[in-house]
């Protein structure tokens, strides 16, 4: 079911040098079976000076000869991952700001080395708010991206955004599968430019159910001015894990789970584009 469902994988510097049991090299082996290989650039979120708690995405130093060596190797894609967390001081200008520009930095490193930049800024599920402060600090939070871009002269059409979905906070009054879809849908109409090649989904700690079904309802409303799918990781892989738990006898029923949650999210990533 991997390629139906599956354009590429993100993988950890580690997993990209490394092989099958045959030998043969993961990055070989996802071509095989139709599957780019895509590479995660980022050295993860470190404490924002001056911030409350906030955090900064690092990893820019040395990112020029990094993307050139994963390419070497055969990576087509790259991820860089911002990570901006609602309360009710946060996230600040400063943070949104910082992490925009590490974002814009990071594609443009990449389209100049030839890979294409998926774009992450994760807005976390973590907090009490509700659905209308997820989808305020979204929008504002992309309009800044979306800044930061265009500064750093990044072609959009070459790159995937990956968003957080609107949703309330963990901890925070609950919204229906209908009120998540529109104010997801109206806030990408209003900050995200047509242009962009894509948008990709992350699933941000919802629900493998949920996920799809959000993903779904997103779709409905289209057609959109970008293809609309998803990059899902616990979402996907969380109850393989579980059913796996390392033991090779469970291989098969792992793989049951893996290709039952791939085709459920190939379904709802059906998408209509509008008519230009």
């Amino acid at each position: 079911q991997l390629p139906a469902h599956v354009g590429g994988v993100i993988l950890f510097d580690e997993t990209l040098r490394q092989s099958a049991s045959d030998g043969t090299p993961f990055v070989d082996v996802l071509a095989a079976a139709g599957v780019l290989a895509g590479i995660k650039v980022d050295t993860g979120a470190k404490r924002l000076a001056g911030s409350d708690g906030e955090t900064i995405t690092e990893g820019l130093d040395g990112l020029r000869e990094r993307l050139a060596e994963y390419v070497a190797i055969g990576a087509r894609f790259a991820k860089w991952r911002a990570v901006l967390r609602i309360s009710a001081q946060t996230p600040s200008q400063n943070a949104m700001r910082a992490n925009a520009h590490a974002l814009a930095r990071y594609a443009a490193l990449c389209q100049e080395g030839g890979l294409a930049p998926i774009v992450e800024p994760e807005v976390l599920m973590e907090g009490t708010h509700d659905l209308d402060r997820c989808g305020a600090v979204t929008r504002a939070t992309l309009e800044i991206v979306f800044e930061e871009l265009a500064l750093a002269g990044v072609d959009l059409a070459g790159i995937v955004l990956k968003p957080s979905m609107v949703v309330p906070g963990a901890d925070g009054p609950g919204a229906s599968v209908s009120e998540v879809a529109d104010a997801t849908v109206a806030c990408l109409v209003a900050a995200v430019p047509a242009t962009v090649g894509g948008i990709a989904f992350l699933s941000g700690g919802q629900s493998p159910a949920s996920a799809t079904a959000h993903l779904a309802a997103i779709n409905e409303r289209g057609p959109h001015p970008w293809p609309v799918t998803f990059s899902f990781g616990r979402a996907i892989q969380d109850d393989v894990l579980k059913v796996w738990m390392g033991s090779p006898e469970n291989v098969e029923s792992a793989r049951s789970i893996l290709a039952e949650r791939l085709v459920a999210n190939g379904e709802a990533a059906r998408y209509e584009l509008v008519d230009a």
